[in-house]
């Protein structure tokens, strides 16, 4: 038993901070400051765009509090995946793993990436996408795709000298990004906040509207309409809130991760949480709402930024956006390297990636990894990827908590060093939660959301060519 723990030769490195910086650095990319333009032109009003976020921040935080009983129980690398197999079977597992390989993280580094050498465009222009160096037929490739490769690549090659080097980038990182929002919005509240748009703002708080981009006016929206609002804004305030799970990716490289990951899964989505709900507060008390619904490329912090510290506001959020999403992107690939190992040593992953290399990391899990994430770089759909990516997450999550009440029967007598808390009511309303989501999602958002999907049900016919191939 003690051998399986210790899960080969992963070393345990990695500390309670680590972990939940790891958790912070993961979650906090560029959404949030950016995607709070969206949910405003969904929704639009004050309440129900901070609604938006709080109601994303329950929903997260239950789901990270629950993971914590399924990380106490099985403390090594792979995480979700293994948490999967052992609730249900291979075959779910593999729809996972072939999801997050396929989209939900390669899909992510690389729409993060790309985020990343917009934002450098900010202070060197011919960074930008819409510098384009090279065209054949339809095929145009762009200064911001070559930056966002030569990062990931960067950043796998660093992560492939171990996870000492790694773990001290994420840390250093994730507490400059973490002090630098808070900064934000604490200069936000005593510089640039101002009475009267707050009252604005807030006045017809409950009358939910629609912007329309083509006439630039408001229209009042309920019933279905109202759903399918929701429905389209959650996307990317639950897209902000992702990867939080990273962590039990990496239970095998914590020391104590009987109670490290589930802690760190806690204090990271409550920090993260506090800091997200607390920058849609200063937005709404420094621009009127119709600045934030029409901010320029949807960057309100941008917009924001300008308001409070004046020209050198576009410099500032651009810096702040490059170390984050540099932290995130991190964060991402150390991660999702041990899933494709876990799988590997299953059987149903390329052997090779079942190795680790002398300084005890999948290194060949890294780089086929990063090969593929930097190809998605270069399709230039990460913005659709991005809708595929929800609905697979949400499915998932859902069929992991669902997992803690099938182990509940399945092994009753199991050591559960920590139990998830508020069992059975909260992963019970965290289920019902999500699946009206996922619902919405699939009426609302069929054509993306479907591929989605999709994409996570071709992994059934892959499934079992894989294990033919293997038995």
């Amino acid at each position: 038993m003690e051998k399986e723990i210790q899960d080969g030769s992963f070393k345990r490195e990695l500390g309670l901070l680590d972990g939940t910086m790891l958790v912070v650095g993961s979650m906090i990319g560029s959404g949030i400051f950016i995607v709070s333009a969206d949910i405003a032109r969904q929704v639009g009003s004050a309440f129900w765009l901070i609604a938006i976020w709080v109601v994303t921040a329950i929903i997260t935080m239950i789901a990270a509090v629950s993971y914590g009983e399924l990380s106490a129980m099985f403390p090594k690398a792979g995480g979700q995946y293994v948490y999967l197999k052992e609730a249900y079977n291979k075959l779910i597992a593999f729809l996972y793993g072939w999801s997050l390989f396929a989209v939900i993280q390669t899909g992510t580094i690389a729409a993060v990436g790309v985020a990343f050498s917009k934002f450098a465009a900010y202070l060197y222009e011919p960074l930008s996408n819409e510098n384009i160096l090279y065209e054949l037929g339809s095929f145009k490739l762009n200064a911001a795709q070559i930056v966002s490769i030569i990062t990931i690549v960067f950043l796998t090659y660093v992560n492939s000298k171990g996870v000492k080097d790694s773990k001290i980038l994420q840390t250093i990182l994730t507490i400059i990004k973490i002090l630098s929002l808070f900064g934000l919005i604490i200069f936000g509240f005593t510089l640039a906040a101002k009475a009267e748009i707050w009252n604005a703002n807030w006045a017809n708080v409950w009358t939910p509207r629609a912007f329309n981009t083509t006439t630039m006016s408001w229209t009042n929206i309920n019933g279905s309409l109202l759903l399918s609002g929701i429905s389209a804004a959650m996307v990317g305030s639950l897209f902000s809130s992702d990867a939080w799970n990273g962590v039990t990716f990496i239970a095998g490289e914590i020391k104590n991760p009987q109670r490290n990951v589930g802690l760190s899964l806690f204090l990271g989505t409550l920090i993260v949480s506090v800091i997200y709900i607390l920058a849609n507060l200063m937005y709404i008390a420094v621009l009127p709402l119709d600045v934030i619904a029409t901010a320029k490329s949807d960057r309100v912090a941008v917009v924001a930024a300008q308001y409070i510290f004046g020209e050198a506001g576009t410099i500032i959020i651009a810096v702040m956006i490059m170390i984050s999403t540099f932290a995130c992107n991190n964060g991402l690939i150390m991660a999702g390297a041990r899933v494709y190992y876990t799988m590997a040593k299953d059987g149903l992953f390329f052997k090779k990636a079942a190795t680790l290399n002398k300084s005890d990391v999948p290194e060949w899990a890294l780089w086929i990894q990063g090969i593929w994430a930097s190809a998605l770089c270069l399709t230039g759909r990460y913005g659709d990827l991005l809708d595929f990516v929800v609905i697979i997450v949400m499915i998932f999550y859902i069929l992991t908590i669902y997992g803690i009440f099938i182990l509940r029967r399945k092994m009753p007598n199991a050591e559960r060093p920590y139990k998830a808390f508020g069992y059975p009511v909260l992963p019970a309303l965290y289920i019902i939660m999500a699946s009206a989501l996922c619902i919405g999602l699939l009426r609302y958002k069929f054509a993306t959301c479907g591929w989605g999907v999709l994409i996570m049900l071709i992994g059934i016919p892959i499934y079992y060519l894989t294990k033919e191939k293997e038995n």
